[in-house]
């Protein structure tokens, strides 16, 4: 079995680098990859409207079909900035679609998958955002707000986030809060823990066998992660 795991790509538009970088590598991924777990914030902003609104996003959505019909699986973990995937995601592409962080069974190993924007509790500010984001109330509210408008709010609370990014970056350790969240998870039987979320990509082999991986991004890394033969890895696409 061959899986792949992906995170923060943050998608604009099908002319940026990175999208046409992304393009490239889900297209080698036909017949050669079992299941594809996308660990969050893969768009820059989605919520899932029907029909898709978003056609910006319509190359990159035909790509994850074709993926799915040469036999991929897809898993998609929901960020902070998409969730209420909608009916494209679990019923076109038939995705298994989590709302927040699981437990996932890999050829008998137990996986903790997850986004990673949970791993700082402390963030009290955040995680009332994430519970509004993520309510039901939201979701009921792509039927009656215009997506031009929901556009506009995200574009907003983006350029929010990335002005307060540098501010947490240096009131948190984000590596050490990821490792400290992952041996919990360890202690709790998990095999690996893999999260997106913070950008740094980095991967710790334990003496006990048990795997951190923290998938990097797809903006200035284009860093992912494999499964394959048993073995977690840490990749960067373009290099061998």
């Amino acid at each position: 079995m061959r899986a792949i795991f992906i995170a923060d790509a943050h998608l604009r538009q099908p002319g940026d680098e990175n999208y046409r970088l992304l393009m490239e590598f889900l297209a080698g991924l036909r017949g050669n990859v079992d299941t594809l777990y996308i660990l969050g914030d893969l768009f820059e902003f989605w919520i899932g409207y029907d029909p898709v609104p978003f056609t910006h996003y319509l190359p990159l959505l035909d790509r994850l079909r074709e993926l799915v019909d040469s036999g991929v699986r897809i898993e998609y973990f929901e960020g902070n900035h998409d969730f209420h995937m909608g009916p494209f995601f679990t019923e076109t592409l038939r995705a298994t679609v989590h709302p927040g962080p699981a437990v996932v069974d890999i050829r008998g190993e137990r996986f903790y998958l997850c986004h990673g924007d949970e791993v700082n509790r402390k963030d009290y500010p955040y995680r009332l955002l994430r519970f509004i984001l993520h309510s039901p109330l939201t979701r009921v509210a792509t039927r009656t707000v215009p997506p031009a408008v929901a556009c506009r709010i995200a574009v907003g609370m983006s350029r929010e986030s990335r002005k307060n990014h540098g501010r947490r970056r240096h009131r948190w350790d984000y590596a050490a809060m990821l490792r400290a969240f992952a041996a919990e998870r360890f202690r709790e039987g998990c095999r690996a823990v893999v999260a997106g979320h913070f950008h740094q990509p980095f991967i710790d082999r334990n003496d006990d066998g048990t795997v951190l991986l923290s998938l990097g991004d797809w903006l200035t890394h284009y860093t992912y992660g494999e499964w394959s033969d048993g073995t977690l890895s840490l990749k960067t696409y373009g290099t061998p």
